[in-house]
């Protein structure tokens, strides 16, 4: 194992996705002198690589990208991205705030090559404790490269943002290593890059991500034959509606956070509708005219499983059998893939925290976003993305990463500072 270099981090940052690229931009921006270094799993900076769907849209303002409603006069806005490639006036022909996904995607990439503060294939495989005299001054985080090669990396602060886990219903917990069981996040490097045409592919799901994909499958040249199955009645719009959006607003998360928990739990349950199983309206007329379509031609090709429940996953040969429940009736089903659009899991357990865990009083973090430790454990442990039951819905979403950067650094601004205190003991 090597250790990266001589001097201690003033922070780690775990991931480098929009979450901590923002927290970067906002470090260099408040001109501080806290260094910091983050590390990615990944070879190189890329933001959902395998939902990269052509002609798929954000379902969020470009104004709300990784800076500009803490700075907006940034020159890492995305107006800023626009202007630099060329295309300023020609996004502003278009009269719409929502760019494509793939655009999105390269917007993030310029900005985080313009900052060279993090370390690319570098999966953390475990944090330490640094004990000193009794008392814990620094974290060791530990990683590991594509090659086995392992790094350590020491610094007095933490700032954990690694995005959710992949979510798969239960039915496929004895399938896990089945290369035609595939998460929505894969698809396009686990799907289209090998599909074959006439397959049959079950899509589990009733959000975003699965009409995305169900729409993108049924306009392709190999035509498959596809089963959007999900347990509800239909497919959902999703609320965007100005007043709705409100509860997107950054200023939201201080109301939020003064609920009673009761009460945070139920307007979570309540504004479910503008985030989760639901679907952009227009891609809901869309799959509409498609399915609309073959039946005047009197196809089979597409079809909308609803009111339906997936009881069992079972190998036969070379295709996959779903067994489904649909109004009291057992049917089993026979497919070549099943795509599982069944969302993420955030869960700040050993996975995450790995040997720092022990040292967590509890994983619901304060409203400044760092989680209560222990006495004499001295380094503040930041989580971007871990907060929702208590910092509203927007928590997950671009929604709030300008201010949330801003607000971690300001605490951090003092954090080092006492942390080079204890040290120096």
């Amino acid at each position: 194992m090597t250790t990266s270099d001589q001097e201690i981090y003033d922070l780690i940052g775990v991931g480098f996705g929009p979450s901590n690229l923002s927290l970067a931009v906002a470090l260099d921006e408040a001109q501080t002198p806290i260094r910091a270094k983050f590390l990615e799993a990944q070879p190189h900076f890329a933001w959902h690589p395998g939902m990269m769907i052509p002609g798929a849209d954000m379902q969020i303002s470009f104004l709300k990208d990784l800076v500009g409603q803490r700075n907006p006069q940034s020159p890492y806005t995305f107006v800023s991205y626009l202007h630099h490639k060329g295309r300023l006036n020609r996004f502003i022909n278009r009269k719409t705030f929502f760019p494509s996904r793939v655009e999105f995607n390269d917007y993030l990439s310029w900005v985080a090559a313009q900052f060279p503060v993090c370390d690319y294939d570098r999966k953390v495989v475990g944090i330490e404790a640094v004990d000193h005299h009794g008392a814990v001054d620094a974290v060791d985080v530990v990683t590991r490269a594509a090659s086995g090669a392992e790094t350590r990396y020491r610094a007095r602060n933490l700032v954990i943002a690694p995005g959710g886990v992949a979510k798969f219903p239960a039915f496929c917990n004895d399938h896990a290593d089945d290369p035609r069981v595939i998460h929505a996040k894969d698809y396009m490097t686990s799907v289209v890059s090998s599909l074959r045409p006439g397959e049959r592919i079950a899509i589990i799901g009733a959000g975003q991500s699965a009409a995305e994909i169900f729409a993108d499958l049924a306009d392709r040249p190999e035509a498959p034959q596809l089963d959007l199955i999900m347990r509800g009645r239909t497919i959902k719009p999703s609320d965007d509606s100005p007043f709705v959006n409100e509860i997107f607003d950054p200023s939201q998360t201080d109301a939020f956070y003064a609920l009673p928990e009761g009460a945070r739990h139920a307007a979570l349950d309540e504004l479910a509708a503008t985030n989760y199983s639901v679907v952009d309206e227009d891609l809901i007329c869309t799959i509409y005219e498609m399915v609309y379509e073959q039946s005047v031609v009197a196809e089979k090709r597409l079809s909308i499983q609803s009111d339906t429940l997936v009881t069992q996953l079972e190998t036969t040969g070379e295709t996959l059998a779903l067994t489904l429940s649909h109004a009291g009736e057992m049917r089993t089903e026979r497919y070549d893939r099943i795509i599982c659009a069944t969302g993420y899991t955030r869960a700040l357990d050993q996975q995450v925290l790995h040997g720092i865990a022990q040292y967590c009083l509890k994983t619901v973090p304060g409203r400044d976003y760092r989680l209560p430790m222990a006495d004499g454990f001295a380094p503040s442990v930041y989580v971007q993305g871990y907060s929702e039951p208590t910092h509203g819905l927007s928590d997950t979403l671009l929604s709030v990463l300008a201010q949330r950067s801003e607000e971690i650094v300001a605490t951090l601004a003092e954090a080092p500072v006492q942390a080079r205190e204890i040290a120096a003991e």
